[in-house]
């Protein structure tokens, strides 16, 4: 071990993961399985096939094998960008004074600026092999849909996007690199699809939310012979592609003995915070080392931190199959001010199970204090961050902060997702003072609760 960590840790090729890490083979309690809305029976492979493509499926219902191999194909693809650095945050340490050392894990070198890149290759990799023609999604803020696009075609795959339309008015130009490689994009809720039409005529002038969108991406895909739908957060496919993130992170770390106190990661769906503790959390439940996970949600959408553990609809028109999770259920339409991506009702089921076993803790935070740790971030650190990922920077700010009032030298580790370079009316209205915060009362939270299904 050297006497000074570097500022960035990069891997050599040959470090990188040649698997990916599927937690679910290491937890006791293992996550509930899908059902069948129509039976209330588990889904079956042969059901999910309708919607997803074969292999994700076989991927999805894994819950035995620790290690998947990644296919050469997608392990090439993954070199363009991969490894990403490790990154020891000095300077932000010396502005706060805090003797904790802070690292960040960063996944916005590539055009799709986020780490969501990491599953759309896969996932448009096993369609092309299936032989489909195209495959259909939704996207929040945009990061999902400029991931998916560029993979789509770079496997010459049509990809058909349906984006929160909030966001889609809110970010212009991230709909436009989307158009640039070769996406047709939709604001949903449309009046594309039968279950557009219904959302529009429940909740007029709707700004969308992901469950909205999920619902006309299916409808889409499973309306078309040789469509699939694919999904870039939630699934338990889409974590375990993640996990390039953790699993390079913990070589890393390894290589100049540095352990990680502190874990922490945004949450909307699950896919960042997943990818990244995914490896960590197999040692813990192993048995081989400890640590504290920390999830962080917008107060706006805060399912983890006030929703309910239940079988819930994973969109708003009901099409997809029931998952048991933490939602604040699946009518839920969070507010339009929010400026992030992490809009979604409910959680990803295996985040949901290590959460309710309490070997993880979750904190919902305000956005005006998440752009604050953002600017502060960004002025001293020289990334502009993505606002999804501002918020695991303002509880490791936070964090620090704590360390620096007890003299504690605790190692911290956050993920940072990508940048935020398309997300300039958000910056600009927190520059401006008009940014607002909104918390659902516990009353709108209800509401929606009482409308989930009754397993």
């Amino acid at each position: 071990m050297s006497d000074k960590i570097p500022y960035k840790i990069y891997l050599s090729e040959n470090e990188l993961p040649t698997s990916w890490y599927n937690v679910r083979a290491d937890m006791k309690n293992k996550p509930a399985p899908l059902l069948n809305p129509g039976t209330g029976k588990p889904c079956t492979a042969e059901e999910l096939s309708h919607v997803f493509c074969d292999e994700l499926v076989k991927q999805e219902l894994n819950d035995t094998d620790a290690y998947i191999p990644i296919p050469k194909e997608i392990r090439e693809f993954y070199k363009m960008y991969r490894p990403a650095p490790l990154v020891r945050a000095y300077c932000l340490e010396k502005k706060l004074g805090t003797p904790a050392k802070i690292y960040y894990k960063f996944e916005g070198n590539n055009t799709s600026g986020s780490h969501k890149l990491n599953s759309a290759i896969a996932q448009a990799y096993y369609a092309k092999a299936q032989g489909l023609k195209g495959v259909t999604t939704e996207t929040g803020a945009g990061q999902w849909g400029t991931a998916l696009s560029m993979a789509c075609s770079y496997f010459d795959l049509d990809c058909q996007v349906y984006m929160v339309k909030v966001s889609y008015e809110q970010k212009p130009f991230r709909r436009e690199v989307i158009r640039t490689y070769g996406a047709k994009i939709t604001p949903s809720p449309s009046d594309t699809t039968e279950v557009g039409r219904k959302i529009l005529a429940e909740f007029p002038g709707t700004g969308g939310s992901l469950g909205c969108a999920i619902s006309e991406a299916v409808e889409a895909a499973t309306k078309q012979e040789g469509y699939r739908y694919v999904l870039g957060s939630v699934l338990n496919q889409v974590l375990l592609h993640q996990t390039v993130i953790g699993l390079e992170t913990m070589t890393a770390m390894d290589k100049y003995g540095i352990k990680p106190d502190v874990i922490i990661g945004c949450a909307g769906g699950g896919s960042n915070l997943g990818g990244l503790i995914s490896p960590f959390m197999g040692r813990k439940l192993r048995g081989e080392a400890d640590y504290e996970f920390i999830a962080v949600e917008p107060a706006s959408c805060p399912s983890l931190t006030r929703g309910s553990y239940v079988y819930d609809f994973c969109d708003t028109g009901h099409v997809c199959p029931l998952a048991k999770m933490y939602t604040l259920g699946s009518e839920f339409m969070p507010s339009p001010n929010h400026a992030g991506g992490l809009r979604y009702h409910g959680m990803s089921s295996i985040l949901s199970q290590l959460y309710d076993d309490k070997l993880i803790e979750a904190r919902s935070v305000e956005q005006t204090s998440v752009f604050a740790a953002a600017q502060e971030f960004a002025r001293v650190e020289g990334i502009l961050p993505a606002p999804e990922s501002s918020h695991a920077i303002r509880v490791a700010i936070d964090e620090a902060l704590k360390c620096k009032e007890t003299g504690e030298e605790k190692t911290i580790l956050f993920g940072l997702t990508g940048t935020g370079y398309f997300d300039m009316y958000a910056y600009k209205a927190f520059n401006d003072g008009t940014m607002s915060d909104y918390i659902p009362t516990d009353a709108e939270i209800a509401a929606s609760l009482a409308k989930t299904p009754k397993i």
